[in-house]
């Protein structure tokens, strides 16, 4: 039998390809599932920013009071406007937790659910949600009583 004329691979040369296959996912996985985590934190920030700013609007458009409840022990923010009709639930999504809302009151449990109340042609009240990701990477959503608008700071507080 003539062994010049056969083709194939090795099971050593198999396992050498299967070894670096899984050394570059090794090495790869820990960025990507980084970027996931950052994707996640953006995406809820830019969710709240949506939530309160259509809270904003409709409470000029429709002259009603809305009531803006982050409620941080359940990872969420409610939305709820004087008429039955407006009735909106924002949830974090896996890996991203409220971990402040400010501004702080004295005396009150920070983990505690904060209410705030927007009322039409009233004084905009100064709301802000600090949100992190597992890797500890910190956003914050402030709305800004000047201007009324819902802005994203990636600053520390």
């Amino acid at each position: 039998m003539n062994r010049r004329g056969e083709r194939g691979l090795t099971l050593l040369e198999m396992m050498i390809v299967a070894g670096l296959i899984a050394l570059m996912v090794g090495v790869s996985f820990p960025a990507i599932n980084s970027g996931i985590d950052s994707l996640r934190l953006r995406s809820a920030t830019d969710a709240i920013v949506s939530h309160l700013t259509s809270a904003l609007n409709r409470t000029e458009r429709r002259q009603m009071a809305t009531e803006v409840a982050i409620l941080r022990q359940e990872n969420l923010l409610r939305f709820a406007s004087a008429d039955n009709g407006y009735r909106k639930e924002l949830a974090m999504p896996d890996g991203v937790t409220i971990t402040a809302v400010r501004p702080e009151i004295p005396g009150v449990d920070p983990a505690a659910p904060r209410v705030f109340l927007l009322h039409p042609g009233g004084v905009i009240p100064r709301i802000e949600v600090e949100v992190t990701n597992r890797r500890g990477a910190r956003r914050r959503v402030s709305v800004d009583p000047i201007t009324g608008t819902a802005q994203i700071d990636r600053g520390q507080p």
